[in-house]
């Protein structure tokens, strides 16, 4: 194994990802010293191999919450999604949708598209509908937080979806719920997966997109994995932002093929719909990159993995569940109750499995 130099970085209060950082308090930020040994961070071929098995296996029942209060009539929500092309998005905004209908609510959905000033924008729309709560989307929340003040100022409960790296009870922002899998828990489970499927030897890619706290996190988190691969090469963490991928993914699959050329083996992004755009390029080309995604599991990507097309394997998440949970958690707060913190555990699908979950 190889292992990261220590580095003494300026950080956030956000919480920290891989390692046991030392935390030395300053007026500005955090010192985070990064002690990296290879006792705490080595993980053997077989290791990851039996994480990696974990993670494909079908639950057996569920672990969420089952109690809380009775469902609040006659509530009216606004949900500002991200970008409803996204396919994560698309797939919690219909659970919202049959979740606020068995429960009798009117909801109104508000689609940004992908731009800082379609966010915006449609925060203020949907602040006009006077709603009783809100349920964001997709979007960052820690960017959001001058435009998520008016809400909190009005008193208007906020739960989220992908809104930060960190899953679970949130404190601190206007967001009181992000709804989510562990982002950190999923990134390795990918950058594993990727591993295992390279026999320890592939040179890899990863996609980010630095727009959102979480998808960072992510990347980061995939990079630090294949680090520790002895034999992997980690070719390039590329920034690219989601809703540009349709327009720029084509030409930067172009260019990593004539760069790389043989020595780029496997690709793994923190969302599958780069994967939408960079098959075809990957079918002219003639190439067979695996391909493994940190979320979300969406249609075009099963339907890759049953075909057996490029992408190995995607941390899907259980999309239509998630936008019932957010329901839930909106009705608890507006009910006066706490948000129940449940966070789903991380769940791979593989060709292995994916005639089981999929």
């Amino acid at each position: 194994m190889k292992w990261p130099i220590p580095r003494l970085k300026c950080r956030s209060l956000a919480p920290y990802s891989l390692g046991r950082p030392v935390v030395l308090a300053a007026l500005v930020c955090l010192l985070l010293v990064e002690i990296v040994s290879a006792e705490d961070k080595a993980l053997s071929l077989d290791e990851m191999r039996r994480a990696v098995a974990d993670a494909s296996n079908r639950a057996s029942r569920w672990g969420g919450p089952e109690s809380g209060p009775i469902g609040k009539q006659g509530m009216r929500v606004a949900v500002v999604c991200e970008d409803l092309r996204n396919g994560g998005v698309l797939g919690v905004a219909r659970g919202i949708a049959e979740a606020a209908a068995e429960i009798g609510w009117k909801f109104q959905v508000f689609d940004a598209r992908g731009h800082h000033e379609g966010r915006r924008q449609e925060l203020t729309n949907a602040l006009a509908t006077n709603p009783d709560g809100m349920i964001l989307v997709g979007s960052d929340a820690a960017s959001l937080e001058p435009d998520l003040a008016a809400y909190v100022k009005r008193s208007i409960p906020i739960v989220g979806w992908h809104v930060g790296p960190t899953a679970g009870r949130l404190s601190g922002g206007a967001v009181a719920m992000n709804v989510s899998t562990d982002p950190l828990e999923v990134a390795r489970v990918t950058a594993m997966a990727a591993i295992v499927d390279s026999h320890a030897s592939g040179g890899m890619i990863i996609v980010n997109d630095s727009n959102f706290e979480i998808a960072t996190a992510k990347a980061n988190a995939m990079a630090e994995i294949i680090r520790q691969c002895r034999d992997c090469v980690l070719l390039e963490v590329r920034d690219l932002p989601i809703s540009q991928s349709a327009h720029l993914m084509p030409e930067i699959t172009k260019e990593w093929l004539a760069y790389y050329g043989k020595r780029w083996t496997h690709t793994l992004a923190i969302n599958d719909i780069f994967f939408d755009y960079m098959a075809p390029e990957l079918t002219k080309a003639g190439r067979d990159i695996s391909l493994f995604s940190a979320g979300d599991g969406s249609s075009a990507a099963f339907l890759r993995i049953q075909a057996g097309i490029f992408q190995r394997g995607t941390v899907a998440e259980p999309l239509n569940l998630q936008g019932w949970q957010l329901v839930d958690e909106l009705n608890r707060l507006l009910s006066r109750h706490p948000v129940s913190a449940y966070v789903m555990p991380a769940h791979l699908v593989t060709p292995e499995i994916i005639g089981l979950d999929g």
